[in-house]
């Protein structure tokens, strides 16, 4: 059965910490029920909220779902940038394009930040795809993931040894907000938390909560936690088929849903007896949490299809313009190169014709014509780059990511509400 043990907790007098930090004395320790093979009542009421929301969610996987992925991998480098421990306000989706392009191209002009958040995003997205792609998931790639997301601090690496908690001072647990297993529990409560992720006892939704919860609760590690755990939401849905081509950007939610996420927490870490109505009732309690979390982001997720949707639209009819008024035929071929690379643009809205070509597979000089049409045509802009080299961006793809990411950070999803609650890019001008 779940619950609290005590312990007691000496501190080291003669260490050089102050007195006011050394507090000795007994505090207790949570230890949640295993999750392998064990049964979960949910209200009918939040059961069919799951389903209604798997279904939103595999709809997001239809038209739109490439355009969607592409900007939904710069919505998520909020936890590149929290893995680098960069603070004040966030390099901008323009930046870190350009950073990306940098990993294969010289680029002037790119500030640190950026560099260091678009090579954590390359680590991060490598590392979920290996566990999202595992036929079997274990321990190791879960803490492989870890170092992955703390690649400066080794220190941290590893299942913890040692007893840590959250809140109160740094140097004892005692008057701790909430103190984790005994570091010998960890090992098995992990292998059990990949058993059940191995299976597929339960709705996507309802497993990536559990997982995401019973993560926190264990704090297997000394720092982190909090990255990983989010990480293994996208890790669960995307191995149960949830988010094949789209990504949600839930962690963003919970992480603006703060107040709320810490209260479901703390409802999921009950002390009733295993299978009883007040268990369940407590894992349903973080459930809604959770499911409050994806409707947000499935919300966010259609208004940026549309948005992307519309901004092809308009696309078209700045290009259809543009070849008439030359004396073209309106439409090009659908296997040309203007034709593929206006369908890429959501994808990859910084590019080179040398990048291009890569992309494509065409010749250089058919790269650098089709983005110079879609320049003339008022779709893409020029940047330099080093050596007279010129950059096309589709500037207004990048302005949807800034929107989008502003509105996931106001408490109201929406700037003209509520501002948002943690350092974002500025509004785009215009």
């Amino acid at each position: 059965m779940a619950g609290w043990d005590e312990a007691h907790w000496q501190s080291d007098i003669s260490s050089g910490i102050p007195r006011a930090e050394q507090r000795s004395g007994r505090y207790a320790r949570y230890v949640p029920d295993r999750l392998d093979g064990a049964s979960l009542a949910i209200d009918g009421p939040l059961s069919r909220d799951v389903g209604a929301i798997e279904r939103g969610i595999r709809a997001l996987n239809g038209s739109g779902a490439e355009g969607l992925a592409g900007i939904a991998r710069f919505l998520l480098r909020s936890e590149a940038i929290a893995s680098s421990r960069i603070e004040g306000i966030a390099p901008s989706a323009q930046q870190v394009a350009l950073a990306e392009l940098a990993q294969t191209e010289t680029v002037r002009g790119i500030t640190e930040q950026a560099k260091l958040v678009a090579n954590n995003m390359t680590v991060v997205r490598q590392a979920t795809s290996a566990l999202a792609q595992a036929e079997t998931l274990t321990v190791d790639h879960v803490v492989e993931l870890h170092r992955s997301l703390l690649p400066e601090e080794p220190r941290h690496h590893g299942l913890r040894a040692v007893q840590n908690w959250i809140g109160t001072s740094s140097w004892s647990p005692v008057g701790a907000a909430y103190v984790p297993p005994a570091p010998e529990q960890v090992p098995g409560l992990m292998a059990d938390l990949v058993d059940y992720i191995n299976g597929a006892a339960h709705a996507p939704l309802v497993q990536a909560a559990v997982v995401h919860a019973q993560f926190e609760t264990i704090h297997p590690f000394t720092d982190g936690n909090g990255r990983v755990g989010r990480a293994l939401i996208h890790t669960v849905l995307s191995r149960r088929g949830l988010t094949d081509r789209a990504v949600l950007p839930i962690s963003l939610v919970l992480a603006t849903l703060r107040d709320q996420y810490i209260v479901g927490l703390t409802a999921f870490r009950h002390s009733s007896p295993t299978g009883s109505a007040e268990a369940s009732a407590a894992i349903n309690s973080w459930l809604r949490t959770l499911l409050e979390s994806a409707a947000i982001a499935v919300e966010e997720s259609e208004r940026l299809i549309t948005a992307i949707e519309t901004l092809r639209a308009s696309w078209t009819d700045r290009l259809t313009a543009h070849r008439t008024a030359a004396g073209l035929r309106p439409t090009p071929r659908a296997d040309s190169a203007v034709a593929r690379l206006l369908r890429q643009l959501p994808e990859a809205p910084v590019v080179t014709p040398s990048t291009l070509a890569r992309i494509l597979d065409v010749s250089l000089p058919a790269a650098g014509a089709a983005l110079d049409e879609l320049r003339q045509a008022g779709i893409l802009s020029t940047k330099s780059m080093e050596r007279g080299a010129k950059v096309y961006l589709a500037r207004e793809v990048l302005d949807l990511v800034t929107l989008s990411e502003r509105a996931l950070a106001s408490t109201h999803f929406d700037t003209r509400v509520s501002p948002p609650v943690r350092p974002v890019p500025t509004r785009p001008e215009g």
